[in-house]
């Protein structure tokens, strides 16, 4: 009867792909309260975060959502996940998180929610592809 609230799905923005070329200077990570979110970016392990954003992209295109979709729809797949904060910067951004759970129609056609197509196959993919799917051990106490 307990869930997790998480925070941060595009981890500050990084997966919006903004940072895919740098820091703009028009961007949260260029500001000096945030010099620890450009060093990340600009580390090597930003480097290797960008090359798992690119190979992600292509199961973003399958599910047709964005890369910010499937991070949220990837955070609320999980069972023990009750909600997921999101922090958006304009209106827009708001609204192209929610079509993770909800179809919108857009001047550029409908937007299927993203949510219902996180198949087994599809996070097992996702899973692959990001490397960091916790280990948990049975509890045979119980």
């Amino acid at each position: 009867g307990v869930g997790a609230m998480t925070w941060s799905p595009l981890a500050c923005g990084i997966i919006s792909g903004k940072y895919g070329n740098g820091v703009p200077e028009s961007s949260r990570a260029a500001l000096k309260c945030y010099q620890w979110l450009k060093e990340k970016i600009i580390s090597e392990e930003g480097r290797k975060q960008q090359v798992k954003l690119k190979d992600l992209s292509p199961i973003a295109e399958r599910l047709g959502c964005t890369l910010p979709q499937l991070a949220v729809a990837w955070c609320l797949r999980n069972e023990g996940v009750s909600s997921v904060l999101l922090g958006s910067s304009n209106p827009e951004q708001l609204i192209e998180n929610l079509g993770a759970i909800q179809a919108s129609a857009s001047a550029g056609g409908t937007s299927i929610q993203v949510l219902p197509k996180m198949t087994s196959h599809i996070v097992n993919e996702i899973d692959n592809i990001l490397g960091n799917k916790p280990y948990s051990k049975k509890d045979y106490r119980s």
